[in-house]
């Protein structure tokens, strides 16, 4: 008997039902549990499990450690994401450039981007130690006696962060923005020299406004990362000193599994969803519009 192509039309669909259902049991399920506990207080060490409303919510503006996590986060992202456009720009301009190797050099630079970031930061922790870390190491050939407890003060300790992030990502970053520059057409260089401009001036003039959409589209996903961030500061500084290096996401995880605090950690989550659901919004929009 032959099957009508209306009846075909839905064996695509029978075919990947397992999956969708899975995936939406995996993904949905545990959205709506976190809802569920953030209006509660679980506290499975102390046994308790009553609800709460919104206390949970509510006790984030007080808590001091939380609004620590949140200042750094802040921080960390705008610091990094400034730093990942200006030096990555630089970088794929570097890289653009015709000279011997430069196929070689496009690959190798793409090496730390590619380590787990638990290693560069148990790594990091090492190099940054102030006895028989290599950072300080360095800095005595030109500066004898130099001593600096790299992860013990706060700002060191938050510079050595961003800076390790920094060198994690920045060449990720660095060759997305170069695809962009390989749309630039020479002639519209030639024919800028022809009338006088200088590098300068063909980069303000020409590269930089070509390329504004890329790196645009760029740093709204590597400002979801940032956001996100847990493993590198998790191997690197455990959030300390103090707390002053634990990002949002680092409170988050030490909240449900190290306090066992699931009812105010599930409050935290909720509220990054909803950044992070913002900061999605923000990029299909952006992403739809650079599109027309």
């Amino acid at each position: 008997m032959a099957v009508s192509k209306k009846s075909m039309r839905w064996i695509p669909w029978i075919l990947i039902l397992p999956v969708l259902l899975i995936r939406t049991f995996t993904t949905i399920y545990p959205i709506f549990v976190t809802i569920k506990n953030s209006f509660f207080d679980i506290r499975i060490l102390a046994g308790v499990d009553d609800f709460v409303g919104f206390a949970n919510y509510l006790k984030v503006f007080s808590d001091q450690k939380v609004i620590t996590s949140i200042t750094f986060t802040v921080i960390f992202t705008v610091v990094s994401m400034a730093l990942h456009i200006v030096l990555g720009v630089m970088l794929a301009l570097i890289l653009n450039m015709k000279f011997k190797g430069r196929r070689f050099i496009r690959t190798i630079v793409l090496i730390p981007w590619a380590m787990p970031s638990v290693v560069i930061g148990m790594a990091a922790k090492w190099a940054f130690n102030n006895d028989y870390g290599l950072i300080n190491d360095f800095i005595r050939w030109f500066v004898p006696g130099y001593q600096n407890s790299w992860l013990i003060n706060t700002g060191s300790a938050r510079a050595a962060v961003i800076a390790m992030d920094l060198w994690k990502d920045l060449p990720f970053f660095a060759i997305l923005v170069l695809s962009g520059l390989q749309f630039v057409s020479e002639d519209i260089y030639e024919a800028a020299r022809v009338d006088g401009a200088n590098g300068i001036q063909c980069f303000f003039r020409i590269t930089l406004p070509l390329i504004a959409r890329n790196v645009l589209t760029l740093c709204i996903p590597f400002t979801l990362w940032r956001l996100t961030s847990f493993d590198l500061v998790y191997a690197m500084t455990s959030g300390g000193p103090g707390e002053d290096t634990a990002l949002i996401a680092y409170r988050i995880t030490m909240e449900a599994f190290t306090n066992l605090n699931i009812g105010y950690a599930g409050a935290l989550a909720i509220m990054l969803f909803l950044v992070m659901a913002v900061f999605s919004w923000l990029n299909i929009r952006v992403t739809s519009r650079l599109a027309d």
